[in-house]
């Protein structure tokens, strides 16, 4: 999938956002997840000047960790909007992200069900969490669709043509 797209004059109306989820395996703090922790600034700093990073969740910390989005303490969220599929992917898999990603399972319990969702929103949107747990169930209940999908069932930006 080209992730150009839809354009106008040469520009986009449109952008990719991500969401994905996952429950700690013990409560920040705890010396089991602290490593996760310890790498956020580092990590953040790494996605903020990532080539097609537009915007991430973040509180006043300047990370998400804190962001209480479900009714599980241990549960985190992490969100953000890139300009398009293939900055997203660069940053996630091709960066030094990649190497932190490889220590998930050392910091977060296997989930159960969809733990990350892309969709298209219109230029200069920020997603809500609430927006971005919906993307989550809905491949969770139905699977990729232009609504919500992965990296592996990528959908085109509303109203491109190939």
């Amino acid at each position: 999938m080209n992730g150009a797209g839809n354009t106008k004059m040469g520009k986009t109306e449109w952008q990719i956002a991500q969401i994905n989820i996952g429950r700690l395996l013990a409560p920040h703090g705890d010396a089991r997840v602290q490593p996760f922790f310890d790498a956020l600034d580092r990590i953040n700093a790494m996605a903020d000047g990532a080539p097609g990073f537009v915007w991430r969740l973040q509180s006043e910390t300047g990370n998400a960790t804190d962001v209480q989005a479900t009714p599980d303490p241990l549960i985190i969220v992490n969100m953000s909007v890139w300009t398009n599929t293939e900055a997203l992917f660069a940053y996630v898999y091709r960066s030094g992200h990649a190497a932190e990603m490889s220590r998930r399972r050392a910091y977060f319990e296997r989930f159960e069900g969809a733990y990350q969702a892309l969709w298209w929103v219109q230029k200069g949107h920020q997603p809500t969490v609430a927006e971005g747990l919906s993307r989550l169930w809905m491949i969770d209940r139905f699977g990729s669709s232009p609504f919500a999908f992965t990296f592996k069932a990528r959908f085109a930006e509303p109203g491109h043509i190939e």
